[in-house]
């Protein structure tokens, strides 16, 4: 899409997004396969049917074995594409934030890092998702987490007052990233952290998936080409840009296809699919 074509669909879009998380936030039951149509490097975003399935899907995302301890409530809304917590380094005592929060499982994890003294927010537009999350807060007894309402491009968060920002596979949603970017570097400190899993590219998408509302709700029709998103990231102020790729298998592509339900082109063309959409792991800071 063009920046004046993204401009007027950016209502719709995120519209589409609202929509798709909040129904799977209102009908997901534990222990149910969440249909999200959500794809990753490591999972296909959706949870597992069954108990064991679930932990191997947990598995292949996150490099923290505390992910294990969450109940079912919080792990099959486990929607992202990498492990951010992990990729962030927290330290005890830092305040974070998060970056579409969704049903926590991010925060949660956080939490356990930051400690008592820490504090971790996570800030989601939809609010089936935010009732979600606080009703595992209160399971959780996570007293040091908060959930807020609000969009990514207008964060409901204070100047310079967080020390880390996390997402899972959000930024790829929002039709305006450069806005997305800007607001990070508002609320981080001085010195402050971005660490992100989300999805990018490596070349042009098809013009089936750029225009396909399904696709932006599914994490990747918005994706940026690789060298697009580092010039976003820069052009809002960040140093040190770092981005590693995790690119997807066949398997991977074939489930994304299927579950976007895109058209018997794509997936007869799926080598464009699988070898131009990925996941990056992103870190970069705010100058001192």
């Amino acid at each position: 899409m063009t920046t004046q074509t993204l401009q007027k669909a950016a209502p719709d879009i995120r519209s589409a997004v609202r929509e798709r998380y909040g129904n799977l936030a209102e009908q997901h039951q534990p222990g149910s396969q969440a249909d999200c149509g959500c794809s990753s490097t490591q999972s296909s975003c959706c949870s597992p049917s069954d108990d064991l399935l679930q932990l191997e899907t947990v598995a292949r995302i996150y490099d923290d074995p505390a992910a294990f301890d969450l109940p079912a409530d919080v792990t099959e809304l486990s929607l992202g594409c990498g492990d951010p917590v992990t990729l962030a380094a927290l330290e005890a005592g830092q305040t974070v934030l998060d970056l579409g929060s969704g049903g926590g499982i991010d925060c949660f994890l956080a939490a356990k890092k930051v400690g008592p003294a820490g504090k971790v927010i996570g800030v989601d537009m939809t609010p089936a998702m935010l009732e979600r999350a606080r009703a595992n807060k209160a399971k959780l007894g996570a007293d040091n987490v908060e959930f807020r309402l609000g969009e990514i491009e207008n964060l409901p968060v204070a100047d310079a007052t967080v020390d880390v920002i996390i997402s899972n596979c959000v930024i790829n949603l929002s039709p305006d990233k450069p806005q997305v970017l800007r607001e990070t570097f508002r609320v981080l400190r001085p010195g402050g952290k971005l660490a992100v899993s989300d999805i990018v590219t490596d070349g042009p998408l098809p013009q089936e998936i750029k225009t396909s509302l399904s696709a932006w709700a599914g994490c990747i029709a918005g994706a940026l080409d690789v060298q697009d998103f580092k010039a976003v990231i820069e052009a809002a102020g960040f140093v040190d840009v770092e981005m590693k790729a995790e690119y997807w298998g066949k398997e991977m592509a074939d489930e994304a296809i299927q579950q976007l339900g895109l058209s018997d082109t794509l997936i007869e063309n799926k080598y464009v699919f699988d070898k131009t959409i990925f996941s990056a792991k992103i870190t970069a800071r705010k100058p001192e």
